[in-house]
């Protein structure tokens, strides 16, 4: 249903062909800063699963990488500092919805009131 494009820049950023400024990652999920951030602190949470989207990513991942993937989601809010005073998550899925990059991944927004 979902057709991944492999040039796309998450995945070259896993292939390590461009450079990232790492946050966090484990075994399913790697966490960066946006290089245009839209708050005082914005971060990317990619999958290492080649996932075009939320939609595709539920249909497809199993159980505990699911499990995973959020847990990575809740460190990076940690490591960033904003587990206390608030952050949001934010995955945009298909056109309509301004997804840039058709692989999945979550924003991490925070730092300041939204």
């Amino acid at each position: 249903m979902y057709k991944y494009d492999e040039n796309n820049v998450f995945h070259r950023i896993l292939k390590k062909e461009i450079p990232a400024d790492v946050i966090y990652e484990n075994n399913i999920a790697l966490s960066f800063y946006d290089i245009h951030p839209q708050k005082r602190v914005h971060a990317l949470v990619i999958t290492k699963g080649l996932y075009t989207n939320f939609a595709d990513f539920v249909s497809r991942v199993d159980a505990q990488d699911l499990r995973d993937f959020f847990v990575a989601v809740a460190k990076v809010a940690d490591v960033l500092g904003v587990s206390q005073t608030g952050y949001r998550i934010l995955s945009n899925t298909g056109p309509d919805s301004g997804q840039e990059v058709e692989h999945f991944h979550v924003h991490i927004l925070g730092g300041e009131r939204l």
